[in-house]
Order: structure tokens, then sequence, then C-alpha cells
């Protein structure tokens, strides 16, 4: 059996090589850490996710830098040495939601459709979010994507509707059609 271009571009990115990705990454790691793309990189995810090529439809690449965030505790006199730890993770949001808020932050007039990664190195991660102009007409009219034109729509990212936001939060279960919130353990609680 045949298979067509967004097959064998999905399978290149399964494992994708050094030489595929080393000279993007050090290009990428010189320039800001919000970009406008020309095209996406990964062809075949992004229309997975509902990029087309056409008018009121954008691509930003976004760099975040990795590791936990660690911080220090505070250094007051009179408490218990081993209280005195450093907090390991600050945030509790996965970082494609992060990417995705930081484009909408500098893109104040798209609205986040979705995201997903292209690389990472010793020190950044990389994504690049799909963003939707609402006001175009052209995304008016398109049946996959008018919805987002309503108003109930306005700032997906920060108010974490977007699928990596739901993700984080624990709305997107597969193992039974319920919403997860509540937990499992509050439905046992109330004999559900």
């Amino acid at each position: 059996m045949a298979h067509g271009m967004y097959y064998h571009l999905r399978e290149l990115w399964k494992k994708p090589t050094r030489e595929l990705t080393q000279e993007k990454l050090i290009e990428w790691r010189r320039g800001d850490s919000v970009v406008e793309v020309e095209k996406p990189l990964r062809l075949d995810r992004a229309r997975a996710l509902g990029y087309k090529a056409k008018k009121g439809i954008f691509v930003a690449r976004v760099r975040l830098i990795r590791g936990g965030r660690r911080r220090q505790r505070h250094g007051v006199k009179g408490r218990k040495a081993g209280r005195k730890q450093t907090i390991r993770k600050m945030l509790k949001m996965n970082y494609k939601w992060v990417a995705e808020i930081r484009a909408a932050s500098k893109y104040k007039n798209l609205e986040v459709l979705n995201s997903y990664w292209i690389g990472k190195d010793g020190k950044y991660y990389f994504f690049e979010v799909i963003m939707v102009d609402p006001s175009r007409p052209e995304i008016a009219s398109d049946k996959q994507l008018g919805w987002i034109t309503r108003g109930t729509n306005k700032k997906r990212a920060e108010r974490g509707l977007t699928s990596a936001a739901r993700k984080s939060r624990g709305l997107r279960s597969r193992s039974h059609n319920l919403k997860v919130r509540p937990s499992l353990r509050a439905w046992n609680r109330t004999g559900k």
C-alpha cells in the first residue's frame, strides 16, 4: 500500500535526526522567544490540529527555558533547617500551555487554536503555536474554524480552554466519558 506525504512526514518526526534539527536549533536560540513563522515546520501535525494555508491563520514559534523552576525558600532565623529546602516546581502547568499563553500575550488580537512540540536542546523547549484572527471574514465563514469567532472563546489560552491546558488541568480522560472533576474519589464517596 502506498503512503502519502503526511505519513512520511509523521514517520520522520517520530525520531528526528541530529542533522535535521541541529542547525535550526542553533538559529532559534539566537532569535527572540516568540517569533512569527512563515509556514509550519511540521506540516502534518499542524494540519491535524486545524492549520490551513489561508488568510487569518498564523503560526508563531515559542522558546521556553527548561527545568523545574527552582526557587529558594526564605531564610528566617529560628526555623528548622530541614524545612528550608528549595521548592522544585512552582508552576502547575505544562510547557505547551505556557508557550500558548506567551504567544497569546504577544499577539493580543489573535486567538490560540492549538500547539505542538518541534524540538529541544539542553536549555530550551521549542513549540509552534497555531493562532487565528477571529476578526477576519475568511475565518468567520469557515465551517471548521467559525466557532472561534464567538465571544465565548476569547482568551482561550489564559482561561485554560485549549487542548494542552485541559490536559494539564486533568480534564482529558479517556477511561470514561465523564468529566474528571470532581475526582474519582469524590465519585466513590458520593456513591455514584
